[in-house]
C-alpha cells in the first residue's frame, strides 16, 4: 500500500476582520447567537442543506458564542450578522478530500443584493493571500441554481457531478489567479 502524501496546509485564520465595500467578515460574538439560531431555524435556508432545524432544539443545543471556530467568518453589514462564509478542510473521504471547501449561508432578508458573492470573494482573495496557489473546491446540489450562479460568478469550474444525500451534486473548484514574476 503506497504512503500517504504530506497533510495538506493548515488553514491559517486571520486576526483582523476582513472589510469589503458594505461588509466585514469577522469572528462570531455572543451577540450573534440569535442570529445563528434563525439562521439555522430558517425553513428558506434549510432547503438545500438537509433541513431547518427546530428552533428549541437549537435554541437548547447553541452555545453561549457560537462559531468559535478557525475557518468561520461571520458576514456583518452594518454591525448585524447577515450569514457566514466557511472555509475548511474536506475530509480525506469526500470528492476532493483534503482540499479546502468554501461554505456559505445566509438570511433570507439578505438574498439578491450580492452580499453573498461579496463576501465570499472576499474570503477567496485572502485564502489565495495565506495559501498562494491552493485551489479551493465547492459543491452544492444541483438544484441550486443561485448557487450554481455564484459558483461560476467566483469563478469555479464544473469538475464532477455525483449522487449524494437523496439528490445529485455539483462540485467545482477555483484555483487562485496566477501572478505573473516581476
Amino acid at each position: 500500500m503506497p504512503e500517504p502524501g504530506p497533510s495538506p496546509a493548515p488553514i491559517p485564520w486571520p486576526t483582523d476582520p476582513i472589510r469589503t465595500e458594505r461588509l466585514v467578515l469577522r469572528e462570531a460574538g455572543a451577540g450573534d447567537r440569535g442570529r445563528f439560531v434563525e439562521l439555522f431555524a430558517s425553513p428558506e435556508v434549510g432547503v438545500y442543506v438537509g433541513g431547518a432545524r427546530p428552533r428549541d432544539e437549537l435554541e437548547r443545543a447553541m452555545p453561549a458564542v457560537p462559531g468559535q471556530r478557525s475557518g468561520l467568518f461571520v458576514v456583518d453589514l452594518d454591525g448585524a450578522m447577515i450569514g457566514m462564509v466557511t472555509l475548511d478542510r474536506r475530509d480525506a473521504e469526500h470528492p476532493g478530500g483534503g482540499k479546502a471547501e468554501l461554505g456559505y449561508l445566509f438570511l433570507p432578508d439578505a438574498w439578491g443584493y450580492g452580499y453573498a458573492a461579496e463576501a465570499c470573494a472576499a474570503a477567496l482573495g485572502w485564502f489565495a493571500g495565506v495559501l498562494p496557489g491552493e485551489p479551493v473546491v465547492l459543491s452544492t446540489r444541483t438544484a441550486n441554481e443561485r448557487a450554481l450562479r455564484l459558483a461560476a460568478k467566483l469563478g469555479f469550474t464544473e469538475v464532477e457531478r455525483f449522487e449524494a444525500y437523496g439528490a445529485e451534486q455539483w462540485s467545482g473548484v477555483w484555483s487562485p489567479p496566477v501572478t505573473p514574476p516581476g
